[in-house]
């Protein structure tokens, strides 16, 4: 187990890190949000994205495995995130 500003991590980086996102079913949805990982994750495969939508259709998931290098990484990214307006919640 990692110390990171006095707090324990129960992640050793670097490692293996899937991000779900869950977003509006929107055309412009996954171009955006593949722009925000790769700005925080530069070595990000995009092609390796997982996509699934909803039953309605009004949804879309997409699961994003990064390799996380830190927890200041993966704060800024949640962040980010969840600040976009087609977002919705991320896991």
């Amino acid at each position: 187990m990692s110390e990171t500003g006095g707090t324990a991590s129960l992640l050793e980086f670097p490692c293996a890190f899937p991000l779900k996102v869950i977003g509006l079913n929107r055309d412009s949805l996954v171009e955006e949000i593949l722009a925000v990982v790769l700005r925080h994750a530069t070595d990000f495969a995009p092609e390796s994205t997982e996509m699934r939508p909803s039953a309605g259709g009004k949804y879309v998931g997409l699961t994003c495995t990064i390799r996380a290098t830190s927890r200041e990484q993966l704060d800024a990214l949640y962040r980010e995130l969840t600040s976009h307006p087609l977002v919705r919640m991320v896991l």
